[in-house]
């Protein structure tokens, strides 16, 4: 592992920490040429599943991906990252669990979609409409009816 401040690759693991739901492992280290210390985190890496675009070419699943496009719709929200990362493992625990080699995009967005509604209404009308490619304001309308009939329909 390369310090982040000096950039030599020695250094020691001080301390080892698994997160709650123990799928990562939180490691102190110690630079032993500048004396620096820094947090890594280690992860599983799972086979994860291609990802079949609309127009049907094929691309490995980036969690990057899923998790700028659930940041730009949370940005200004009151969502915190743990919620977002959490809906991040929820999905990909999911799609792993299909035991699928391939999911369509559509899957992916309409399940990050769903998660984002019962987050935060806003959020979620927010990456609708860049996820649906909204033309005009009256389909953004439409989106924002349905969401305030499903809530009306919970109470």
């Amino acid at each position: 592992m390369k310090c982040p401040f000096c950039l030599s690759l020695q250094n020691r693991v001080i301390d080892s920490r698994l997160s709650k739901d123990a799928h990562v492992i939180r490691r102190r280290r110690e630079c032993d040429d500048c004396g620096s210390r820094f947090t890594t985190y280690e992860r599983v890496e799972e086979l994860a599943p291609m990802v079949v675009k609309k127009d049907g070419s094929r691309v490995s699943y980036e969690r990057g991906k899923v998790l700028a496009g659930i940041r730009r719709a949370c940005e200004k929200r009151p969502v915190s990252a743990a919620a977002i990362d959490q809906i991040i493992d929820d999905l990909e625990k999911e799609f792993q669990g299909l035991g699928e080699k391939e999911i369509p995009s559509s899957y992916i967005g309409e399940r990050v979609m769903e998660r984002l509604r019962l987050l935060d209404g806003v959020a979620y009308v927010r990456f609708a409409s860049v996820y649906r490619s909204f033309r005009d304001v009256n389909e953004f309308l439409d989106e924002l009816k349905h969401l305030l009939q499903q809530r009306e329909n919970a109470t």
